[in-house]
């Protein structure tokens, strides 16, 4: 397999899966979403949070795309 690297599309998708994993993980535990104490509810959290959609779905052609990559 070929060696793969990062452009800005790879790395603003992985840090916003980061963001996440991470604000579940807050939500989970703790009952405390950091997105929207950052926030609050309004367009910018709406856009965080399909932003992070978008990024999961970006991640699954990447990991494809990687997995298929000859």
């Amino acid at each position: 397999m070929g060696k793969h690297s990062m452009n800005f599309f790879d790395w603003s998708a992985f840090i916003l899966l980061i963001v996440g994993g991470l604000n579940w993980l807050l939500v989970n535990d703790f009952n405390f979403n950091l997105v929207t104490a950052l926030l609050g509810v309004s367009w910018g959290s709406w856009i965080v949070y399909n932003l992070v959609g978008v990024s999961a779905i970006y991640g699954i052609y990447t990991i494809y795309k990687l997995a298929h990559h000859k």
